[in-house]
């Protein structure tokens, strides 16, 4: 904490809570974590899937619902049955499945309404909170939330309008393009993203688009980061780095993530050069099937979604990782790679730039251009001086701007910012509650959907 500041008490709401589910459950343990270490006592309210333990935080209350948009998405009738039939005809229950049968993503604003049931029980029991800390979810919920008094930030990667004009780009037919306009409730969040007290971002690029797409005035937004675990994401001198070996993390079903770029890169480069894929390995995965086309599937290997200790393995073993990305609201992989270390090739798209230029550990090149691309990496590859240089730059630029302790403190202050301009408002809701009030919540709570 700044000197003279006093701990806060936060509770954080987030509709999906896993690591592996996205980078809103990475920021969500990182970010309560650093926050506790800095003596401001956490609490979370999580729909699933849930993340991994957080003995740092003061309680962690799971919000279940029924997963029945996962059912609709896999194509699984059975997943679309709850458990107990009669669940159904609950408000919420009934909403999220009829929702999810027309292919409209209920998470956000069914979250959002269990999370304001739970936190509103939690204030008639005389439990206040100093800042609400929404992730990601943007439901209306949040309105009520801030009508109470309550202040109410919110963090956006990047808008769901990004996602949306990115899934235009996968459809292929009429069919298609509808369900891509009925899927993302962008409309709803940029609603409640007007009307929030303030909204953090993790780079300039997405404040501009949060600013373009939702109308929200850019006194309102933060732009306070994202951050990388520069402990577990660190350099390992005794890890041998293989100079045939390059490596991308990215989704290649994402047009957004420029992997076919970066396969189409590929036979411009030595035969001998190999490209690691840290991605789903199916079979139909568009990668395979474009290096199949290309006559160089032996080239590439897809190894799934790895646990994170073997990804902070394979970003050690490479010569240099490649982000082909048409767009990235930040772009982690770029970062993490640096902070252990390894030099990074970039295209020039979306918050890259301002990565790669901040950590100093790679080099931009224009997006969409394979023999562009392929001309950074065969460099890199040839000049393997250039190679340890960028990788110890990098490894220092990251620390200093992005270690998840710099990222925990700003937001720190920007809540402190907030508070100090709701003084004088006849908000009781806000203030931190005597010492000895009622936790009735203190054990991992399942509210009812």
């Amino acid at each position: 904490m700044t000197r003279g500041s006093r701990p806060l008490r936060i509770c954080f709401v987030a509709y999906r809570g896993n690591m592996r589910c996205g980078g809103q459950g990475v920021y969500l343990w990182f970010l309560a974590r650093e926050l506790a270490r800095l003596g401001h006592e956490v609490e979370v309210l999580v729909g699933p899937p849930y993340p991994d333990p957080m003995p740092f935080a003061y309680s962690v209350s799971e919000l279940p619902n029924q997963r029945f948009w996962g059912g609709w998405f896999n194509r699984d009738r059975r997943a679309m049955l709850p458990a107990n039939p009669l669940r159904i005809f609950e408000p919420l229950n009934f909403y999220e499945l009829a929702a999810s049968r027309i292919g409209f993503l209920p998470e956000p604003f069914a979250f959002s309404v269990r999370a304001l049931r739970e936190i509103t029980a939690r204030l008639r029991l005389g439990i206040r909170y100093d800042v609400v800390h929404d992730v990601q979810c943007l439901g209306w919920g949040d309105l009520v939330l801030r009508a109470l008094g309550l202040p109410l930030v919110a963090t956006i990667h990047h808008p769901l309008t990004v996602d949306r004009r990115s899934s235009f780009l996968r459809d292929t037919s009429l069919r298609e393009a509808i369900g891509t306009m009925t899927f993302y409730p962008a409309g709803m969040q940029a609603a409640v993203a007007r009307r929030l007290d303030r909204l953090f971002t993790s780079s300039h690029e997405s404040a501009r688009a949060i600013e373009r797409d939702f109308g929200v005035r850019p006194q309102r937004i933060r732009m306070l980061a994202n951050g990388v675990d520069t402990q577990l994401f660190c350099p390992d001198p005794a890890a041998v780095r293989d100079p045939s070996e390059i490596l991308c993390v990215g989704r290649a079903a994402d047009p957004n993530k420029g992997l076919v770029t970066l396969i189409d890169a590929l036979p411009h480069l030595p035969p001998h050069v190999r490209l690691t894929l840290v991605d789903d390995d199916a079979r139909d995965n568009p990668a395979r099937r474009r290096a199949r086309d290309l006559g160089i599937e032996g080239r590439l290997r897809i190894v799934g979604r790895v646990p994170t200790d073997e990804l902070v393995a394979l970003y050690r073993r490479c010569a240099l990782v490649v982000v082909p990305s048409r767009y990235e609201g930040f772009g982690l992989p770029a970062a993490e790679a640096m902070a252990c270390g390894t030099p990074v090739v970039a295209c020039a798209a979306g918050a890259l730039p301002e990565v790669v230029t901040t950590g100093g550990g790679g080099v931009l090149v224009p997006p969409d251009d394979p023999p562009a691309l392929a001309a950074a990496v065969r460099r890199l590859l040839a000049e393997p001086g250039l190679r340890a240089e960028l990788g110890s730059v990098g490894r220092k630029g990251i620390d200093g701007a992005y270690a998840w302790p710099r990222v925990a403190q700003r937001t720190a202050e920007a809540y402190a910012e907030l508070i100090a301009e709701r003084r004088g408002r006849p908000a009781s809701t806000t203030t931190s509650a005597a010492p000895g009030h009622t936790r009735a919540h203190r054990s991992r709570a399942a509210s009812a959907a």
